[in-house]
């Protein structure tokens, strides 16, 4: 099977979001078209129905003809690996070939400007979630796997973040990977191309494999490392009839343009604006599902705080629980003192205060969120 010709133009900046998205141009395997089209006339982008339209499992492309010659993966470099020793191995990589027995990993480390958008989109997530009343699961930078005829693995990509709106389809408790054929797909998955290029490589995989919705991310910070033609900015790829089109809106999160998402992973624009939207999203989300605020236990308990003598205490309890299950090391003196932080010079919001802990990297980074507000 010919490999795939989707080399798409890197995005230009200040696209009008009310323009229509272009279609791609490049051969799709037809083998990849199973329950991966555009939604039917009446489906409403982002319901439950749609979702489980969208990304239900599609039959793998065409297993039993010769693989794809492999993609062409600028700012990688391709190292040695056998099935069995990428089976066991634990690193990042972008793309890996039995066919080659090759792994490509990125050549430029990985720091913050790479890691940042898909941290923040875990965080935003995790707003639109509370919101919305009902769990989103971000799996990260988990194996994407197209097996072979044998069950074998075939070829393996590792995207920077996934999102299931509903993690019961996910289905992936206790699994390595995410199976083409087996699995659900994502909603979403996130590539951030700081030092690389995805559109002239593995862009193609994931249209030929079916995945409904894909977001490339160009990074504000510029890196000598990045490939030419690439300019900041986030392109959103809906999969309809077989094929990506490059369109100004998500569908899995209707109403987030694809230039606020960018200004939001990118943190350029102020954060009130950022869960101001997200927050709309999180109730358009709700309201199609008939959840909302209440049905989260977090909100739902801040709600209720809110209402008593204790109210900063118990904003100061909800905080520690969104650090403590974020990770985030706080000091036993910092944590003591929240209540008092939280009250300071009039008090803070609860959304805000909730929103900090979601987003912020430390506690010296908390404190500057909620007193710039």
């Amino acid at each position: 099977m010919a490999a795939p010709d989707v080399s798409v133009p890197a995005r230009r900046a200040a696209k009008d979001p009310e323009a229509g998205g272009k279609p791609v141009a490049g051969p799709v395997a037809a083998a990849s078209l199973d329950r991966t089209s555009a939604p039917e006339p009446g489906f409403a982008a982002g319901t439950p129905a749609a979702r489980a339209e969208l990304t239900a499992p599609a039959r793998p492309p065409a297993l039993d003809a010769p693989p794809d010659p492999d993609p062409d993966l600028p700012g990688c470099k391709a190292v040695p690996m056998s099935r069995e020793a990428v089976s066991r191995y634990e690193g990042r990589f972008e793309f890996w070939s039995a066919r080659s027995g090759m792994a490509w990993m990125v050549r430029d480390p990985t720091g913050p400007d790479h890691e940042s958008p898909a941290s923040r989109l875990t965080g935003l997530v995790a707003l639109i979630a509370a919101v919305r009343g009902s769990p989103i699961e971000c799996y990260g930078s988990m194996d994407l796997m197209l097996r072979d005829e044998q069950g074998r693995a075939r070829e393996i990509m590792q995207a920077d973040q996934t999102v299931y709106l509903d993690p019961s389809r996910a289905q992936l408790a206790g699994e390595r990977a995410m199976v083409v054929g087996r699995h659900n797909f994502p909603d979403v998955v996130l590539e951030v191309d700081h030092t690389t290029d995805v559109r002239r490589g593995k862009l193609g995989r994931y249209e030929s494999w079916g995945f409904p919705e894909v977001w490339v991310e160009t990074p504000e910070q510029w890196s000598p490392s990045r490939p030419r033609g690439l300019s900041p900015g986030l392109t959103v790829y809906l999969l309809e009839g077989g094929r990506y089109r490059e369109s100004p809106e998500s569908r899995t999160f209707p109403g987030w343009w694809a230039r606020s998402i960018h200004h939001a992973l990118n943190g350029l624009e102020p954060l009130g604006w950022t869960h101001a939207r997200v927050e709309r999203i999180g109730r358009a989300l709700g309201a199609h599902e008939g959840t909302g605020p209440d049905d989260s236990p977090l909100l739902r308990s801040l709600r209720n705080e809110s209402r008593s003598e204790g109210r900063a205490e118990g904003l100061a309890e909800a905080v520690r629980e969104v650090l403590r299950s974020r990770g985030v090391e706080c000091s036993d003196r910092f944590l003591a003192g929240l209540p008092e932080e939280l009250t300071r010079g009039g008090g803070v919001e609860s959304r805000l205060a909730i929103s900090a802990a979601f987003a912020c990297d430390d506690e010296r980074d908390f404190r500057a969120r909620i007193r710039a507000r």
